[in-house]
């Protein structure tokens, strides 16, 4: 487990973070070699020195954090994400409030993951991390091969624009107002998109109407936008509690934990972003 500072948490999608900083949230991004499992063909092309590269084009990291392994040894190595804002991005206020657009970058050192770019937005008012959904120019995967760097700044300034693109969907999506019956709709499917097991079965006394909490006055509201963030933000971070029962019947209070996981994390936005999509296009028509 990394020590993360109490200073460095506290502004984590806010500030702009120092080396230090990113150390103390995910120290694998600066391990100084492959892990021992990788082959002579692996190439290792440090994540610290493409965080240099990223800075030196304009893109700042804001925010890190890395996995877990159960391999012992492996921890210094393992899957990392950093999420970089460009310098001279304004910031969106218009229906939507703070939200930047931003790029995602995913690596690690043992073999786990090859180098992805993806098109991400960070919402200030709860930093609240969203990823869009995986189509076309929206991520983009570099193996651990060739000019690493060079295609990662690359990809970066592709799917910039995408993030650019987001932020004008989610100001139109701010303008759609939706029908209690909509919402639920949206609760149910992520409901399922939260908490089903790999055979698509949901055991978990939480409620979907529960994932449309309001958390903060700024969220008030019935409009695609504002139920997109609420759902999302109730899905990833936790805290939700219902009561159910154990496996000898007695009552059980149940409380969700924070998504940690950078795989879980991704996919559970990813399918987030998409079904606040699929819910514009079926408003539109």
């Amino acid at each position: 487990m990394s020590f993360i500072s109490p200073r460095t948490s506290r502004f984590l999608g806010r500030d702009i973070l120092s080396n230090d900083q990113l150390r103390s949230v995910a120290p694998s991004i600066f391990a100084t070699d492959k892990h021992a499992s990788r082959s002579d063909r692996y190439a290792y092309i440090p994540t610290s020195e493409v965080v240099d590269g990223m800075r030196a084009n304009g893109f700042e990291p804001v925010f890190a954090k890395q996995g877990n392994s159960r391999v012992e040894g492996k921890a210094d190595f393992t899957k990392h994400l950093i999420r970089f804002r460009h310098q001279g991005e304004d910031i969106a206020t218009r229906r939507i409030g703070g939200i930047y657009p931003e790029v995602v970058v995913v690596n690690s050192h043992d073999g786990t993951s090859a180098y992805k770019v993806m098109a991400g937005l960070m919402r200030l008012v709860c930093l609240n991390g969203m990823v869009v959904a995986d189509r076309d120019l929206t991520s983009v995967s570099v193996p651990h091969k060739g000019d690493v760097m060079r295609q990662v700044i690359e990809g970066s300034y592709q799917v910039l624009s995408e993030s650019r693109q987001a932020v004008e969907a989610a100001d139109t999506w701010a303008g759609v107002t939706l029908t209690r019956d909509e919402q639920m709709v949206m609760a149910e499917a992520a409901h399922v998109i939260r908490f089903a097991d790999a055979d698509g079965n949901v055991a978990t006394p939480i409620q979907a109407d529960q994932l449309l909490r309001i958390r903060r006055r700024e969220d008030e509201g019935a409009d695609l936008w504002r139920t997109a963030n609420r759902i999302q933000e109730n899905a990833i971070r936790g805290g939700l509690t219902a009561w159910g029962r154990d496996a000898n019947n007695r009552p059980r209070r149940t409380t969700t934990r924070e998504v940690k996981g950078i795989d879980a994390d991704l996919k559970i936005n990813r399918a987030l972003w998409l079904l606040t999509e699929r819910m514009a296009a079926l408003k539109a028509a």
